[in-house]
């Protein structure tokens, strides 16, 4: 009989494609895979650490996972125990702890574990600065929509993140890597390709005279995918010739993400990012030019230390001007290490919390004006079908609108469809197929 592993994941798309790919590792020595909520001789989880309350659920969930089998091995990877992995040897029970390298030695390791196990737990974190970039591929997605990590590490340094420690510098995937690991999920029906990284606007600068843009022409060039989608961008990487190469291609889609953090000039010197409010605007401006009727989402954080109700009113009229589809708003969080947990004027948690509400509705408003020009245009938008629900199919147009489909409609998850918006509420448009009345 099969051992049987569940595999759980905390934090982002890298992550979730890491997961993955380490189930099919699994699966490829014997190992059925299953959800992670089931009984089972192996978890795996794959950790967090951009946030404190990251760290918090990747204990709580280790420790629901030993109630539910405390006989299973519990194998931990990830950001949180490449950086903190004392911490997780301290949890009674957990049986191999591994950081950000070497999550394709886990399904060998179970096998180890699992003949002979350990008396402490077992840890093997490599050096993330140290570390090669790790091969791993994905053959198959679980969504309509697959994600492909094409780079890992990050070297901004800005003063209020924890990830350059847990990942190390910028290393990129081999363009043919990349190509073969798309080529392979598109034939099997994949219709969108979502490029990721921990810093994807850095991807090529290991390599020799090759960068972001190369890769995405190579890719549009061979013709693999019909819908292409970038991860987060950081504004600077947007110069007039980056916009207007992406706009020479059939398969990139007129939508990006962001990655501004805040829109005080103040605030992101603070912070040492490497743009201010009037450069991410401009990139912005610039892919409008190139891709009309592009949408943009963002990242924004609030309550960074020494930040005002002066600074905070600088970022909503940012924001105003930006005009965002959707924003992630979060509060700023402490972490040990880093250059911002000893600046002073830590800005108390409450108004952390009152400015994330006060960004989240104007947020509200602006995606609201937005779905409402999309229906007042009557232009049909192209939609990739993704759930089957009671009310019709959900899926996500090119702009990254999300839309429900009324009435009958003959198809199947993962096709890509013309529908015509009709109306919206609560950020949700609603449509029906382009041809219908």
């Amino acid at each position: 009989m099969a051992y049987t592993v569940g595999l759980y994941t905390l934090g982002c798309k890298v992550s979730q494609y890491e997961t993955e790919a380490i189930g099919e590792a699994f699966e490829a020595l014997g190992f059925e895979v299953r959800d992670a909520r089931e009984v089972c001789d192996v978890y795996v989880v794959n950790t967090c650490t951009v946030t404190r309350e990251a760290d918090r659920k990747s204990r709580q969930y280790i420790r629901r996972l030993l109630k539910k089998n405390p006989a299973a091995c519990v194998m931990v990877t990830g950001c949180y125990s490449q950086t903190t992995p004392h911490e997780l040897a301290e949890i009674d029970g957990v049986a191999y702890i591994s950081g950000t390298y070497g999550k394709m030695q886990l399904p060998k390791r179970a096998l180890e574990l699992l003949a002979s196990p350990p008396a402490t737990p077992v840890v093997e974190v490599t050096d993330a600065d140290e570390a090669p970039f790790e091969p791993m591929c994905i053959t198959r997605s679980p969504r309509t929509r697959a994600y492909v990590k094409v780079e890992d590490g990050c070297e901004c340094r800005c003063t209020y993140c924890t990830i350059p420690a847990a990942r190390g510098r910028v290393r990129s995937k081999a363009p043919a890597d990349i190509f073969r690991e798309v080529e392979g999920l598109t034939a099997r029906g994949t219709q969108e390709v979502v490029l990721t990284g921990i810093e994807t606007a850095s991807y090529g600068v290991d390599l020799e005279g090759y960068r972001l843009i190369d890769l995405l022409e190579e890719l549009d060039a061979k013709g693999y995918c019909k819908r292409l989608r970038l991860g987060s961008l950081t504004p600077e990487v947007v110069t007039e010739e980056f916009a207007a190469r992406l706009g020479r291609l059939a398969s990139c889609v007129p939508h990006f993400h962001l990655s501004v953090q805040s829109g005080c000039d103040r605030v992101l010197a603070r912070m040492k990012r490497r743009y201010n409010a009037a450069g991410a605007l401009a990139a912005m401006e610039r892919l409008r030019r190139h891709l009309p009727g592009v949408q943009f989402t963002t990242d924004l954080m609030v309550g960074f230390p020494g930040e005002t109700e002066e600074m905070f009113l600088e970022t909503l009229d940012f924001v105003r001007r930006a005009r965002f589809l959707s924003m992630h708003v979060f509060c700023y969080s402490r972490r040990a290490g880093t250059p911002a947990d000893t600046y002073p004027d830590q800005v108390p948690e409450e108004v952390k919390h009152q400015r994330s509400q006060r960004l989240m509705e104007l947020g509200c408003s602006i995606r609201d004006a937005l779905l409402d020009e999309a229906v007042q245009n009557c232009k049909p938008l192209r939609l990739l079908l993704e759930t089957k629900e009671k009310d019709g199919w959900h899926g996500h147009t090119d702009e990254f609108m999300s839309v429900t489909l009324e009435g009958d409609t003959d198809g199947a998850q993962g096709d890509l469809v013309w529908v015509m918006p009709r109306r919206h509420r609560d950020g949700q448009l609603y449509a029906t197929l382009a041809h219908q009345a």
